[in-house]
């Protein structure tokens, strides 16, 4: 039976507590509790109690449960409101929870060890390292040079994925100067948490650990070990090169980021968005009625971007042995959803100018995550939509739209390049890390990645190309030649982008409604498709799974732009003299223009970035008029008898 005081009733608690005041100083005894309150744990629970032999070098997190679970008593692990916030429940649905069950991993794994056959026991033994640490790391203490997916599975530790002793127990000594899934533990039996003081007893007693305070496992580095991973690069024959791949570096694009400083505004470890904070004063430990409330409280909500493999995992969590119910995951992806929707990207979309047949638009897109985004896994890509219909709801223009089969349609069979402006429908801006292999070709196997084809995933605020940590965070392609790609009047750092979209408008007439989407994929079948294409059990299991699942995109941001105007005037009636307007960009209201032949000038319209016009003037006598209290774009429109010219002004 797992250990858990989920089923322990009030009197319990009441009958221990008396026990506490009651019996002689804790002093006196060799543990916080005397023998007679152990003997009546072990009677009312019909169970073993006694802490985790010394032979065990990593608690399961049922040995956690029964304090820092959920408390039938409704005493701890509440916030102030009265909703439950419990370690446990939070944790046992997470990607982190469930990293040695997670069926795309163990189905990549078994692909990479299909190409590379020779090199299977080295590839289980990397992938392990992270998505099984404890069980892993206890193989590895005890002398053994290699760790298996066989031996995982018949681990109980190792199943828990990462769980609470993976980082409690990770030593301050080293912290962040190892990557690849080396991780330095101290294991003296101790438990590292955030609050000075701490009620220890209970743990020793309980557990056999001992609750220790350290700053460090509120820092960053905590997160380094697993989160940056270089790869051992082979060759098509499966000979090594010698040169490493940067699979991933998620902690040294925080490295290098604004958010990366000791104080300051934005100064954020990646524990503060992962596992955000509150100021309410929570009881952390059931059991005990007299303990007073810890602030700030990290919610353990470890809570990523992997939507599809959450709601995967969800679907079949019997099948994959996970210990969480619906509502844990709904919980989950509801953390993971609002993660996605509203700290992670913002856009603006502005109408630059229309001549006689097209639009123009700009769209800023702005990174506010303290990494790269997408981040992590390679699989991950982001992707704008990018759509102009008219007024009868036909399409006049569109980029980046999803297919039935959950690919972006117009994309290249590999690699779609990074744009600046975007002209035709076949180009679309997808943000991400494309692999290359030896002969610069694209792959999804990560042994054989041995340049980057592609990088042009969004860099966070304050990303520099000087960085110290720039080996490992590279921009590659087009991006690097964008002087609006993480530049703001040519300084590096911004964290944004802008993309130029011209909108060709023919002989069309009338409204124009514009949107701008921007989407999240984490399993593309663009990624999947190479692996599909072999078979072990490990894939046979995943695509079953995959190809009934739920693959929808994550809507991230979205811009409108509804009823802009149009008419197009033919080539033909465009005369060639040019009109000198002044001064651009406008503060006051009076602006100037000068031309050739005023007297032939019938009048002068304004529109509005919507496309409205907002004023007209006819047959001006002076070379200047007064504009409307409208700022932002506007377009002024010179008319003659036989030609129009139009001129874009910025009014602020």
């Amino acid at each position: 039976m797992n250990f858990s005081y989920k089923s322990f009733s009030f009197s319990i608690v009441v009958f221990l507590t008396v026990i506490f005041f009651a019996t002689v100083p804790i002093a006196e005894h060799k543990s916080f509790h005397s023998e007679g309150e152990i003997a009546s744990f072990k009677q009312m629970l019909n169970r073993q109690v006694d802490p985790v032999d010394s032979t065990i070098i990593f608690p399961t997190f049922y040995h956690c449960e029964g304090c820092h679970g959920h408390d039938m008593q409704m005493n701890a692990m509440l916030d102030s409101d009265g909703n439950d916030v419990n370690v446990v429940d939070n944790w046992r649905a997470t990607m982190m929870a469930n990293s040695a069950k997670d069926p795309f991993w163990r189905a990549k794994v078994s692909h990479e060890i299909l190409v590379n056959p020779n090199h299977s026991l080295d590839l289980q033994t990397k992938c392990t390292s992270c998505h099984a640490p404890n069980g892993h790391y206890t193989a590895l203490l005890r002398g053994a040079q290699h760790y298996t997916i066989d031996e995982m599975l018949l681990d109980t530790v190792a199943m828990d994925g990462v769980n609470c002793a993976s980082c409690h127990m990770i030593a301050e000594e080293g912290l962040a100067e190892t990557f690849s899934g080396e991780i330095n533990y101290d294991t003296s039996r101790v438990m590292y948490g955030p609050y000075e003081f701490p009620f220890a007893q209970p743990m020793t007693s309980f557990v056999g650990f001992e609750a220790k305070y350290s700053e460090h496992i509120n820092d960053a580095g905590i997160c380094a070990s697993c989160h940056t991973l270089l790869t051992k690069s082979v060759d098509l024959e499966g000979n090594y090169t010698g040169e490493e791949f940067v699979e991933q570096a998620t902690y040294h694009e925080w490295l290098n980021s604004a958010y990366n400083a000791e104080k300051g505004e934005t100064a954020a470890s990646c524990q503060k968005c992962h596992m955000p904070r509150i100021d309410d004063s929570v009881v952390i430990s059931a059991n005990y009625i007299f303990l007073q409330g810890r602030s700030p409280f990290a919610l353990h909500e470890l809570v990523g971007g992997n939507t599809a493999m959450l709601k995967m995992m969800k679907e079949h969590r019997e099948e994959l042995g996970i210990n969480a119910d619906e509502e844990d995951f709904d919980k989950v992806l509801a953390n993971t959803l609002d993660l996605l929707e509203n700290e992670t990207a913002e856009m603006s979309l502005n109408l630059e100018s229309l001549d006689t047949d097209s639009l123009y638009f700009a769209v800023e897109v702005k990174n506010k995550a303290g990494h790269k985004f997408p981040s992590g896994y390679p699989s991950r890509r982001s992707y704008l939509e990018f759509v102009a219909l008219t007024q009868d709801g036909d399409t006049l223009f569109q980029s980046g739209v999803m297919e039935n089969d959950y690919e972006v349609k117009g994309q290249t069979e590999e690699t779609e390049p990074h744009y600046q402006v975007i002209r035709s429908e076949d180009q679309v801006q997808i943000y991400e890390l494309v692999l290359g292999d030896v002969e610069g070709n694209f792959t999804t196997v990560l042994e054989q990645s041995h340049t980057a084809l592609k990088d042009n995933r969004l860099a966070p605020l304050g990303f520099t190309t000087s960085h110290a940590a720039y080996d490992t965070t590279k921009i590659y392609g087009n991006a690097l030649n964008d002087a609006d790609f993480n530049k703001e009047n040519g300084v590096e750092g911004s964290g944004t982008d802008v993309i130029y979209y011209h909108v060709p408008i023919g002989t069309y007439e009338g409204l124009v409604d514009v949107s701008v989407k921007m989407y999240y994929q984490s399993l593309p079948p663009k990624w999947m498709n190479p692996m599909f294409e072999e078979s072990t059990p490990e894939i046979e299991t995943f695509r079953a799974m995959y190809l009934n699942a739920d693959l929808s995109p994550v809507l991230i941001e979205s811009q409108f732009i509804d009823g802009i105007f149009v008419s197009p005037v033919s080539n033909s009636e465009i005369i060639l003299t040019d009109v000198n307007v002044y001064p651009n960009p406008l503060k006051g209201n009076l602006i100037f223009f000068d031309f050739v032949m005023l007297e032939d000038l019938e009048g002068i319209n304004i529109y509005n970035q919507q496309g409205a016009k907002i004023k007209s003037f006819q047959k001006p006598t002076e070379n200047n008029i007064r504009i409307p209290d409208e700022n932002g774009l506007l377009v002024l429109e010179f008319i003659y008898s036989n030609s129009t010219i139009r001129k874009r002004i910025i009014k602020l």
